[in-house]
């Protein structure tokens, strides 16, 4: 008789501790604030397909200014080159003030935008943070050039195919300063790569 409850109570304390472990496997990932967002704008504009796509537009744009803005201060805590920390502070300056502006556009337009580094941002960050000395400062170089030549294209795209005409104005006022910054980066990695 001992033996049989003994048992049972090793089999309930097996299926319990089973219970229990798999409960945390389960544990929910947080989502990616970009798809967030995009779900929301989706949902709000659902049958509306001029403003999805607008909403889109603005959405990326917010990603990628949060993500230089921690890029840019990273730049300025770990490098020790004093170009690199320069351009680093001019991204977060800049990019703040256009974070800004997108928030505003956004706002204006019920567009719902992510708050946070999206999953890729923060992978790209890791992936330059992981860097030191010379290999920092060269990869970060090739990370503003690759960045801001994606981003020039996105704002190309828009300033000519956006539906809302405001979209459409901000879009192309800010290919310029995304240019000065691309033509910066490129003088930084010519420079770092002398070294």
């Amino acid at each position: 008789m001992k033996k049989l409850l003994l048992a049972g109570k090793t089999i309930l304390g097996a299926g319990l501790l089973i219970l229990f472990l798999q409960s945390c496997k389960n544990e929910t990932k947080q989502e990616d604030p970009k798809e967030v967002a995009e779900d929301a704008n989706e949902a709000k504009f659902d049958s509306i397909d001029s403003k999805e796509d607008d909403s889109e537009f603005l959405v990326d744009q917010a990603e990628i200014n949060l993500a230089e803005i921690e890029i840019g201060k990273l730049a300025q805590t770990k490098s020790t080159n004093p170009e690199v920390k320069k351009f680093g502070k001019m991204l977060v300056d800049e990019h703040t003030k256009s974070a800004s502006e997108v928030s505003a556009l956004a706002k204006a337009k019920n567009f719902t935008l992510p708050t946070s580094l999206t999953e890729e941002g923060q992978e790209e960050y890791n992936k330059l943070n992981e860097k030191s000395g010379v290999d920092f400062d060269k990869k970060f170089a090739d990370m503003m050039i690759d960045g801001h030549e994606k981003a020039i294209k996105k704002l190309d795209k828009a300033a000519k195919d956006a539906n809302d005409q405001e979209v459409r104005t901000w879009a192309s006022n800010n290919i310029a300063g995304l240019t000065a910054h691309l033509e910066h980066a490129k003088m930084l990695k010519q420079n770092l790569d002398k070294k």
